[in-house]
């Protein structure tokens, strides 16, 4: 496959892309300061764009099978929600134009519903992540009115970040809109394996205008 990843400099992004290399891939490696993707490998194309720029990306995905998008506005970024919002939509709006139909978003786990309410909205949610975390949440509600791509919209466990060192272990287990728990009661991931769960759903495309999410 050829893949074009947005936010291949960042911590999820990153992760992704190399997973993608493992597997023999190509990969247009999308960021807008590509300095910051140090891997030199010759099925890696560095492209350097603002994802606002919808006709400069649309242009970057050309020649791709897929489109994995793990955009972050900056959780230190003072207008998070704005900047989440407007580039997710500039990143679809690309996509559209590019021609390349299929599309994963990396969402949040904070869009996972307990019992019917969404855990961005529970009281014990972080604060310092709820403006970006409920943007991507409305955005959500946005790419569910997407009738055209053949989008998904992944949420990672709520335990998913660079403390988890458990690795590339190869196992997960799935679900919907839900999260997956453990028998400790945690639903935890590490980024190692997040890739492995989106690359595997890029081969095998099992999920289709929908949510889904992976845990231990």
């Amino acid at each position: 496959m050829k893949v074009a990843v947005i936010g291949a400099s960042g911590f999820v992004g990153k992760a992704i892309l190399n997973e993608l290399l493992n597997r023999g891939n190509e990969v247009i490696a999308i960021a807008r300061d590509t300095d910051k993707i140090d891997i030199t490998d010759a099925n890696v194309t560095k492209v350097a764009v603002d994802v606002l720029d919808t006709e400069k990306l649309a242009a970057a995905f050309t020649g791709s099978d897929a489109i994995v998008s793990a955009f972050n506005a900056g959780w230190t970024n003072p207008n998070l929600y704005d900047d989440t919002i407007k580039g997710a939509e500039a990143i679809q709006k690309a996509v559209k134009a590019s021609g390349v139909n299929r599309y994963i978003f990396i969402g949040g786990a904070g869009t996972l519903q307990i019992d019917g309410k969404q855990l961005v909205d529970g009281p014990h949610f972080p604060k310092e992540i709820y403006p970006g975390a409920s943007a991507v949440r409305d955005y959500y509600k946005t790419l569910k009115q997407e009738k055209e791509l053949d989008w998904v919209f992944f949420s990672p466990a709520i335990e998913m970040h660079q403390g988890i060192t458990t690795g590339r272990t190869g196992k997960y287990r799935l679900g919907k809109t839900s999260p997956v728990f453990n028998e400790e009661g945690r639903s935890i991931l590490s980024v190692e394996d997040l890739a492995i769960v989106i690359v595997d759903e890029l081969e095998n495309n099992t999920h289709h205008q929908e949510q889904f999410t992976a845990a231990y």
